[in-house]
């Protein structure tokens, strides 16, 4: 099956013999490939400009406009109705501005899991990363040896990972109302047995993430939140040299973070919204990377770690979301909230750290306690599952940073060059950023969860990492027990396929 017009006459002639039997066979026989091409745009049949780079497809879709090297470029572009291609060395929470704005993105550095990638794709927007061959100078780029001046004509196809000088010509995305039917009869073959839910942070994000079918949210990121005009706020409290100055900016995050997430709660109400607490690498929320002295911040201090040496930050964020909850709840809507910890390796952070959460909930006033539980990500959580389990209402697993651990691969570095050298050597036979691991991670999973469940029986457990919208990686995540799988909105659609196919193939 290879086109729309093909999925057009099986669902006709699956509604014409109207029996589950040939429900589940038209569910089971479209391949989760061509609803990313219908979803998405691609470039127009016929010539193309020259292209000159490859790098990781890493967010579907074609976009073509001028090439802008700053937010402030995308942004006079956009104000003049141009369409702009945001280009970078790589991007940075600071970015998501011009990011929101762009028709589309590319980056030297970077991969499926990295900053841009993750971005672009919860944006619906088309991205290439990690393009060897591009240099980005202050009014200019080099790409394949050839210069492009600021503003000259650039396009992209975000499901190859090409990139040309020039403009092209782009399809137009075509509504099917028979995607609309084939997803009705994968969401009856799913049930109630796996759901679906979305990575969003916003509350558009979150409406649009309903649009696209997902039953709740499976990771707000909090951080996401302190963006554009607001990023300075994390900043200045990364930055506090004293408790008195470090207050000050908790005050401050304290009260954008409550509206934000009552958004969020609002939009999605009454499924389900897992909120993250702060994760914020050092390197990606400083304001100049020379105030970043860690060597690997990837692997610093993030999380779980800088709430334990920061006490008030989790504590503020739980009163945050305690008053959002509130202010939902007499807005009329019916929100339904838990806290995540992120980047957990023993069970004595997770048992000091959901204290200090229990106890501001308890003097919140908020009816009922909000579900606590935690992030499965670093390889040392998952081995002692058990142990975590005793802290944990629920896991969620991380298989972005849970893949680099396991590999010792950085997830912004690996792909642009190693992992393809690799591959075209034999030496790994996928991307394990893009495809779960079958050898170790996909296994290391299946045994967090089976140790969880017996420490705790009927533990939900989820999965919020890029693996979640990712068909081959999904059939290994429902074959592992998950209760849940959490991708991008824009990827809500393939997953709800992907999972029912999973579980036919479970059956047969």
């Amino acid at each position: 099956m290879e086109s729309a017009d093909d999925l057009r006459r099986l669902v006709a002639d699956a509604t014409t013999a109207s029996t589950p039997e040939a429900r589940r066979a038209a569910v089971a026989a479209v391949p989760p490939s061509l609803v990313v091409d219908l979803l998405h745009a691609g470039l127009a049949e016929g010539p193309r400009p020259e292209a000159l780079g490859t790098g990781v497809a890493a967010s579907p879709g074609a976009a073509s406009g001028a090439l802008c090297l700053t937010t402030e470029a995308v942004l006079d572009a956009s104000d003049r109705g141009e369409a702009a291609v945001l280009v970078r060395d790589e991007t940075t929470p600071a970015d998501e501005v011009g990011m929101r704005e762009a028709a589309g993105i590319v980056t030297a550095r970077g991969g499926m899991a990295g900053h841009a990638a993750v971005v672009a794709r919860g944006w619906g927007i088309p991205a290439v990363v990690g393009v060897a061959d591009l240099r980005v100078a202050d009014n200019h780029v080099v790409l394949g040896g050839r210069r492009l001046d600021e503003g000259s004509a650039v396009s992209l196809d975000g499901s190859t990972g090409e990139v040309f000088a020039g403009e092209a010509d782009l399809a137009g995305t075509v509504y099917l109302p028979e995607l609309d039917v084939l997803l009705s009869w994968a969401d009856e073959i799913r049930g109630n047995r796996v759901g679906v839910r979305a990575n969003a942070d916003r509350a558009d994000d979150a409406a649009r993430a309903r649009d696209f079918g997902a039953e709740g949210i499976g990771l707000c990121r909090t951080e996401h939140l302190f963006l554009g005009e607001r990023l300075p706020l994390v900043q200045r409290f990364l930055a506090a040299e004293d408790p008195v100055e470090e207050a000050t900016a908790l005050d401050d995050l304290e009260a954008v973070q409550r509206p934000a997430l009552v958004g969020v709660l609002e939009a999605m109400a009454p499924h389900p919204v897992v909120v993250r607490l702060l994760d914020a690498p050092q390197h990606e929320f400083r304001s100049d990377t020379a105030e970043n002295r860690e060597h690997n911040p990837m692997l610093g201090t993030r999380g779980i770690r800088l709430a334990i040496l920061s006490e008030g930050l989790y504590r503020m964020q739980v009163r945050a979301l305690c008053a959002a909850v509130a202010d939902a709840r007499a807005a009329g809507a019916e929100p339904h909230a838990s806290v995540m910890l992120p980047l957990v390796a023993t069970a004595s952070e997770l048992e000091l750290v959901r204290g200090w959460v229990l106890d501001e909930m308890a003097t919140s006033g908020i009816e009922n306690t909000l579900p606590v539980g935690t992030m499965v990500e670093t390889p040392r959580a998952a081995l002692r599952a058990d142990d975590l389990a005793i802290h944990a209402d629920f896991f969620s697993f991380g298989t972005n940073d849970l893949t680099q651990m396991v590999f010792g691969l950085s997830r912004d570095d690996a792909e642009r060059d190693l992992i393809g050298k690799y591959r075209e050597r034999g030496v790994l036979d996928a991307n394990p950023f893009e495809h779960l691991d079958e050898g170790a991670v996909a296994p290391l999973v299946a045994a967090a969860i089976r140790a969880g469940r017996e420490t705790r029986p009927g533990l939900e457990v989820g999965v919020c990492g890029e693996h979640g919208g990712d068909p081959r990686s999904i059939h290994l995540l429902v074959e592992a027990g998950v209760d849940y799988v959490s991708c991008s909105p824009f990827r809500v659609p393939v997953a709800r396929l992907a999972v029912a196919q999973a579980l036919i193939a479970q059956s047969a």
